[in-house]
């Protein structure tokens, strides 16, 4: 079973995104800000993170950073509301993926989560 790190600072997008991962085989593990999504890689060694950018005490991108400062190579699919070609930048030099949240479905995260886990 692959571990899933979802680090999202709204409640209500955490719930249904975990549920859904729960619901396809995938053990998930929840954080709500950078800081205790650092704590919980280094807990639970995720296989996958699904980030996301804008977030209170520590922001998706300064997560990803501290990650690898650090060392630790997880892959990364960042998760945001924005498509400005700014964060787009950002992400893309710590991320394996970039999700728009508005643009895409439920099944087409876990989709998105099995093609980065190369799983059929």
């Amino acid at each position: 079973m692959k571990k899933i790190l979802i680090v999202e600072d709204s409640k209500s997008y955490l719930t249904v995104l975990s549920q859904a991962l729960t619901g396809n085989g995938f053990d998930v593990t929840e954080a709500i800000d950078g800081q205790e999504g650092l704590i919980a890689v280094k807990k639970e060694t995720p296989d996958l993170i699904l980030l996301d950018i804008e977030m209170p005490k520590m922001d998706g991108i300064t997560m990803a950073s501290k990650l690898k400062e650090s060392g630790i190579n997880v892959p990364i699919i960042f998760l945001t509301n924005m498509g400005d070609l700014k964060h787009i930048g950002d992400a893309a030099e710590t991320a394996t993926d970039y999700i728009i949240k508005s643009e895409i479905t439920m099944d087409g995260i876990i989709e998105r989560v099995k093609e980065r886990l190369n799983i059929k």
